[in-house]
């Protein structure tokens, strides 16, 4: 938790001073939600994210320091800077993809959770997704097919309040977990601050998914402490009062799981996530941009390689 609480802080300072080009979409707040999902995952299970993603994609275990590279656009990045922000992936961990596509990641998990199924596998995927994905449809009929075919797939549902400004009160009718709850699946809400009380809940429904019972749904309620945006920092979008957000981090889901270390550790752990990402930062500013060249490499499963816009047109004047 404290690693992705400093690697967004760090992503932060980097986008203010243009190192990363477009801005991101930081995770501060919701840390103990990635950290107890997957706490109760193998490193054989699959994950699918979200755009706000790099809790997740560090959770799962991938390495933080050729993350940072992907994120400031760098070859070395995890996917040679292809990737970017919201689009991270690193199929050595078991993670699918982040997405910027509200709500998509849900089919993306349940098609893993499919084949797993098929090769006779016991492994699990898991999409994460935010409180307004639960309004798209592509998610719904996700529920719809999960159940259908009792998939080993667990949606868990980061219900932070807002949908970039909307909050869940003016945007969702109803209660979240009774959508997944009319679909057949076990549906639960959770402290998704406290990472002990996630990674129990996601315990239960992954060992469910395993021995073959089906989908689980997860509500996890937290509070998004920074902007939904960098843009924000700039833009100055006020949504939230003061007093909403001091109130939102009075309870700090880093200060809940700090108080259960040894005295001593948390300090131990602090010191250590620096190192790292004091060499991560280092190496992401030190490491090469991709080669222009290599631009349309990899646009097909088969190799095959795109021609580029000027062989497309040669002769037409």
């Amino acid at each position: 938790m404290r690693l992705i609480r400093r690697f967004e802080e760090r992503a932060i300072e980097l986008v203010h001073s243009g190192e990363i080009v477009g801005g991101i979409h930081p995770y501060i707040g919701q840390e103990a939600i990635a950290a107890g999902v997957c706490a109760a995952l193998r490193d054989d299970d699959v994950i699918t994210s979200t755009h706000r993603g790099h809790g997740h994609v560090l959770a799962k275990g991938s390495d933080p320091v050729r993350m940072l590279a992907e994120l400031t656009g760098r070859a070395t990045g995890l996917n040679q800077g292809r990737g970017g922000s919201m689009h991270a992936a690193d199929f050595s961990k078991g993670i699918y993809g982040a997405n910027g596509i509200v709500g998509a990641g849900g089919a993306i998990a349940t098609g893993a959770a499919w084949a797993a199924v098929k090769e006779g596998s016991d492994r699990v995927a898991v999409s994460f997704f935010g409180d307004g994905a639960v309004n798209q449809g592509v998610l719904l009929e996700t529920f719809n097919l999960a159940a259908l075919w009792r998939l080993p797939v667990l949606f868990v549902c980061e219900n932070n309040g807002y949908a970039t400004t909307l909050t869940i009160e003016q945007g969702v009718a109803g209660s979240i977990t009774a959508r997944a709850a009319a679909f057949g699946m076990p549906a639960v809400t959770v402290d998704g601050t406290d990472a002990r009380a996630v990674r129990d809940a996601a315990a239960e429904a992954v060992a469910l998914g395993r021995a073959g019972g089906g989908p689980s749904f997860l509500e996890c309620t937290a509070y998004r402490f920074d902007a939904h945006h960098t843009w924000e920092h700039k833009a100055r979008v006020r949504y939230r009062t003061d007093e909403e957000v001091a109130a939102g981090r009075s309870r700090d889901p880093l200060d809940v799981q700090g108080a259960r270390l040894p005295e001593g550790a948390r300090a131990v752990i602090d010191a250590e996530i620096e190192a790292v990402l004091t060499e991560a930062v280092a190496f992401a500013l030190d490491s090469p941009a991709p080669d222009p060249a290599g631009a349309l490499d990899h646009l097909y499963a088969t190799g095959l390689r795109g021609r580029n816009g000027i062989g497309l047109f040669e002769g037409v004047r």
